[in-house]
């Protein structure tokens, strides 16, 4: 017999309980509505509500199967993953609940029958736990289940669970599976070896409440939330000693060694790469599917990791092709049939993990080297330079996490304090130069430049038209586009989200039309022109002078995003994260994490927040201050920025943001914000767009005009459009009835001639050309006559494809829906199961013949 594979479990398991009244509840996303957590971790997770008695349930039991990642914060063992036999960062937890229904007496015998008879466990290699002051569910395992008492052990904290200091708690109950001797000494879970006695579930009964003064309180309905891992189940089911041998991590395993070309059990390294590819693809696959993506914070930082630690292991094999793509189709291709998100989010999956694993093997190749140049000059035992690791993570991205763990391996340590110490007096001097927007063609110009005259002074605060420059640099000349740097500028250079300046350049010789300005490097501004006259020479003088009016359109729409931010903060809730934005002179895009989408009302009280805002007109404030300072003002950081010592802070109503940018003196400059678009832009992503000042009253017009344009057509005032278009309305419906009315009088007619078909009180005919609405009133007609018990009429529809309409009268048989059950798949199409009247549509009209010779069968006539 063969052994129960993943697949077969899930199934199994969640059948056992649906069985037994328990509602099949599908896997919840792996990002939490618990803000207390980074990634559900548990199978409880998604039920914490209920259990807190913050929500009712809908279902007094369920049963689910959950995706769960542990990986960071106190369960940050990833360092652990591919060096044991069971740490997971990727993991399915199977658990049923009760919520105030069934409690020890049926959850006890519940799970010993799954784990005895369903799956086929050998009882006398099991043994439970269960706390020291539960006797009851001790008996119950004695007696309602006759395990010998021998293997019921007491433990203390370890068979005790809660949720926090305060809240529901209660006594839990382990169940173990006993490996053999040769695994380690016999005494039980509670006394003999670890390896040998392995866990594979556990029973928490969820029966006290403890309030803040630590007193404890029976609760009035206690719970049952319980929980298997699959993947251990599975090794104990198929007999083996490691999770990388069940068979789906086996087929990762496969894939591992086709892409690298090593094979388990070459050496130690390559066993722990290929373990490492094989287990964090599930990870990347499913965090990415449930929308979370590569950055360098939270939830996007801990993916990130688990991404780069394991291209890096990749890469240190010599492998030089991209792997993350190859391991996302086969985790999609073992795992898409339980899990159909990993199948419709496949493409976006494997476009982001292979742009990420491209940026990141080109740090790889750079830091590496410098590594390995440090790593040779250590002696045995000694530390790698804190001011090195620096110069890795700072010049060349690399995280200090991969640092410690390639310098671990090859046996140093790393200066933590003085890689701290350099993070602290040196985040100015981040040399950013290779995240940029230098062009090859002109690098070697732009770093003499900068080398000799330093960064670019934007004075565009204060200073926007006219403002006296020289002219250090000018590339590109003989193309379409110049790029022209100088020491001084008002022009914004495009960063956090807001596109840069436009404008002009005059100088003496010549005149250009700024179409763009970006950062070359960080800090030094990079104008792109197109010269309208003459030229523009090195070591003139300049004018430079920016599009005001857009300039102030930009600053508008930057200001609102703060307070859109704000605002969707404060309507939809606390889990609004900003995940990107666009700030233009015609509109503003932000992007922010969340669930559903945001409804028309929710809409409309994001838009009163903002514009409450705005009409009550408080100033603005736009400090620089150090970036500790910042913090300490509680000030939020925007998704995407980076930020030295020092930055600037706005305050904007009850906003307090990191920004750079450019932005209004006081709220009311804004004008009026409306949101003129809401979608998805990806699993838990949402885009909002909107305009401010002027777009806000060219979208008033715009809506007046087709207003007043509607009003034109129905002949009415524009006050009175919509009692005019009611009016319309109510006159097309009256038409409506009487085209149906005359065509009842005309299928009552089109019947007496269909009547003398019959055959035995029954019609069978085709009838083309007439709607499905039309064919079903003559099926009626046709039904209706005392002489008639069956109707069955298809024929080509008027507007393309195959219908089908039965009418059978009271009390005759068979029922509709089955004189053209058949028939439906001729036409290929389906439809009705109506007793007395069916209809089925198809695409098919080639097939109206078979399927009125199937409805003839039905019926028991002749053809």
């Amino acid at each position: 017999m063969e052994p129960v594979k993943a697949n077969e479990l899930r199934t199994v398991f969640t059948d056992f309980f649906v069985e037994r009244d328990h509602h099949r509840i599908p896997s919840a996303s792996l990002i939490p509505h618990d803000q207390t957590l980074l990634f559900v971790n548990s199978g409880m997770v998604p039920f914490k509500p209920y259990f807190l008695g913050e929500e009712k349930p809908e279902h007094p039991r369920a049963v689910s199967v959950q995706k769960c990642v542990r990986a960071g914060g106190k369960h940050n063992d990833l360092d652990e993953v591919g060096r044991t036999t069971r740490h997971l960062t990727f993991f399915e937890m199977m658990g049923n609940f009760s919520f105030g229904d069934y409690f020890k007496k049926e959850a006890i015998p519940m799970a010993w029958e799954l784990v005895t008879e369903v799956l086929g466990l050998d009882p006398d290699r099991l043994w439970v736990t269960v706390h020291i002051s539960d006797d009851e569910a001790a008996e119950i395992w004695r007696d309602d289940v006759g395990l010998p008492p021998e293997r019921i052990q007491r433990l203390d904290d370890d068979n005790w669970w809660r949720m926090a200091d305060t809240g529901p708690n209660g006594p839990s109950s382990e169940i173990f599976w006993d490996k053999g001797p040769e695994y380690g000494e016999d005494g039980g879970p509670a006394h003999g070896g670890d390896e040998r006695f392995m866990e594979i579930w556990n029973l928490v009964f969820m029966q006290f409440e403890t309030d803040e003064s630590g007193q404890s309180k029976p609760l009035p309905k206690p719970s049952i939330d319980t929980g298997a891992g699959l993947e251990r189940v599975l090794m104990v089911l198929q007999g083996k000693d490691s999770i990388f041998e069940i068979d789906e991590m086996a087929e990762l395993i496969a894939a591992a060694e086709a892409i690298t070309g090593y094979s388990l059990g070459h050496d130690d390294n390559s066993d722990l790469a290929l373990r490492v590819l094989a287990e964090h693809a599930r990870t990347m696959a499913f965090l990415i599917s449930d929308g979370v993506f590569p950055s360098n914070e939270d939830r996007g930082f801990v993916l990130r990791r688990i991404m780069r630690r394991a291209i890096r292991f990749a890469y240190l094999l010599g492998v030089q092709e991209l792997v993350t793509g190859r391991l996302v189709d086969t985790v999609v291709e073992i795992m898409g049939e339980d899990y159909p998100q990993l199948v419709t989010t496949h493409d976006l999956v494997r476009s982001v993990v292979e742009r990420e694993e491209t940026q990141f093997r080109k740090t790889l190749a750079s830091g590496s080297a410098i590594l390995e140049d440090q790593l040779a000059a250590l002696v045995q035992g000694s530390e790698l330079p804190g001011s090195v690791a620096f110069l890795l993570h700072d010049t060349y991205g690399f995280p200090f996490e991969v640092t410690e763990e390639v310098v671990a391996e090859r046996g140093f340590t790393v200066d933590r304090g003085g890689f701290d110490a350099e993070m602290a007096a040196q985040r100015a001097r981040a040399k950013e130069a290779r995240k940029g927007f230098v062009q090859a063609a002109d690098f070697e110009q732009v770093q003499a430049m900068v080398e000799a005259s330093g960064q670019t002074d934007f004075v565009g605060r204060d200073e926007l038209t006219d403002v006296d420059a020289t002219i250090l640099l000018v590339t590109g000349l003989g193309t379409d586009t110049v790029s022209v740097f100088v020491d001084r500028t008002p022009f914004y250079a495009e960063s956090g989200g807001q596109i840069g300046d436009t404008g002009t350049i005059v100088t003496e010789s010549g005149t250009a039309t700024v179409l763009d300005t970006v950062y070359a490097v960080p800090g030094v501004h990079r104008h792109v022109v197109k010269i309208t006259d003459g030229e523009l020479l090195p070591g003139q003088r300049a004018k430079l002078s920016v599009d005001v009016a857009r300039r102030d359109a930009i600053r508008r729409n930057h200001t609102a995003t703060h307070l859109l931010h704000w605002a969707l903060g404060q309507v939809l809730g606390e889990h609004v994260k900003q995940q990107g934005s666009m700030v233009g002179p015609d509109r503003l895009r932000f992007d922010f994490s969340h669930f559903d989408p945001v409804t028309p009302d929710q809409i409309r009280q994001i838009e009163d927040l903002v514009n409450a805002q705005v009409l009550a007109n408080p100033a603005t404030e736009h400090p620089e201050v150090t970036k500790a300072e910042a913090e300490e003002m509680g000030a939020i950081a925007f998704f995407g920025d980076k930020y030295g010592d020092m930055v600037r802070v706005l305050r904007a109503g009850p906003t307090l943001e990191f920004c750079g940018g450019t932005h209004v003196s006081a709220l009311g400059d804004i004008g009026l914000l409306k949101i003129v678009s809401e979608s998805s832009i990806g699993s838990n992503l949402r885009r909002v767009e909107a305009v401010t000042g002027a777009g806000a009253i060219d979208l008033l017009r715009a809506e007046q005009a087709t207003v007043d344009e509607a009003a034109a057509k129905l002949g009415v005032p524009r006050t009175d459009l919509l009692d005019g278009l009611a009016k319309r309305l109510d006159e097309a419906a009256e038409l409506r009835e009487q085209v149906k009315a005359l065509q009842a009088r005309l299928a009552v007619s089109q019947a007496g001639d269909l009547v003398e078909t019959a055959i035995d009180g029954v019609v069978v005919a085709r009838v083309d050309g007439m709607s499905r609405d039309q064919l079903k009133d003559l099926a009626v007609a046709l039904r209706d006559r005392d002489d008639i018990r069956a109707v069955v009429l298809g024929g080509a529809a008027d507007g393309g494809g195959a219908a089908l309409v039965a009418a059978v009268a009271e009390g005759h048989e068979p029922q509709a829906g089955a004189l053209i059950a058949e028939g439906a798949k001729a036409i290929k199409g389906g439809g009705g199961k109506g007793a007395d009247l069916a209809m089925a549509g198809g695409k098919d009209a080639d097939g109206v013949d078979e399927a009125l010779d199937l409805a003839r069968q039905a019926v028991g006539i002749a053809s």
